[in-house]
């Protein structure tokens, strides 16, 4: 009889070691409120390459919202000019996302690999605008009246693509060559030094994006491109650089960066949605 309770013993002993061993194999926890459903994530770092009239809404907004939704995700931002940065990637910077201020560059990254064509979106909307210091009394007050200045902030056309639109619109104006014969012209590296030598008066007047003006309370707007003096909007678009190391955590940011509560942020900055 002490024999068979013994063999019993063992028997249920043996049952219930089996079953612990079973639940461990299914992934069950012992906390009752564990979701058998989440895995853990790899903690990971993506680097955002974006144009530098971004800079304000990624680092003070943006990227920490997506971080407090991904914790598991770090992301680092590079801002510049958008064909500066489009030659660092060419020239192999290991970024993962890709967002400039024109299709221009983006359009290149696509065409020779480097960015995920699929992944593109064209994301956001700016306009262009002459800025004055917020001190100035000036008779200057449209885009015509810029041959009145001594002194004009615009972007560097060869790489700014705010130069691009600035010199597209004063070219459609007929004024482009007369104020680059009369060295008139001061060109930036990029939209924030442009900002930048306007607020502080280097500058008589200068051309960025209205999103820049915004963030400036030393700079005042006097006009904005004239209809029709740009040939086509001035879209930002967002896209995965292709050879990205961090393919799925580099798609959530440019998922994110689409949803309402990224575009309100964006709104907040001046930017207006192009979805």
């Amino acid at each position: 009889m002490k024999k068979k309770l013994l063999f019993l013993l063992i028997a249920v002993v043996a049952a219930a070691l089996a079953f612990a061993g079973c639940a461990q194999d299914n992934g069950e926890s012992g906390d009752p409120n564990a979701d058998p459903n989440q895995q853990a994530n790899e903690p990971v770092t993506i680097l955002v390459a974006a144009a530098a009239s971004l800079e304000y809404s990624y680092e003070d907004e943006l990227i920490p919202m997506f971080e407090e939704k991904h914790d598991w995700i770090t992301v680092d931002g590079t801002y510049d000019a958008s064909g500066k940065l489009q030659q660092q990637i060419e020239s192999g910077m290991q970024a993962d996302v890709f967002m400039s201020a024109a299709m221009t560059q983006m359009n290149a990254l696509v065409e020779e690999g480097l960015v995920a064509a699929d992944s593109v979106v064209e994301l956001l909307e700016n306009r262009i605008v002459l800025i004055a210091p917020a001190d100035a009394n000036t008779d200057i007050d449209s885009f015509e009246d810029i041959v009145n200045a001594e002194m004009i902030a615009i972007g560097d056309p060869a790489s700014v693509p705010a130069g691009q639109y600035a010199e597209e619109a004063l070219t459609s104006l007929g004024i482009y060559d007369e104020l680059n014969a009369a060295n008139k012209f001061s060109l930036g590296t990029n939209v924030t030094e442009v900002l930048n030598w306007v607020a502080e008066g280097s500058a008589d007047v200068g051309i960025v994006y209205a999103t820049d003006a915004a963030t400036n309370e030393n700079v005042k707007v006097i006009a904005e491109a004239p209809e029709g003096s740009l040939a086509a909007p001035v879209i930002y678009p967002v896209g995965m650089v292709a050879d990205s190391a961090h393919q799925e955590a580099a798609q959530l940011f440019v998922e994110f960066l689409q949803s309402k509560e990224a575009m309100a942020v964006f709104e907040q900055y001046g930017f207006a949605s192009n979805l």
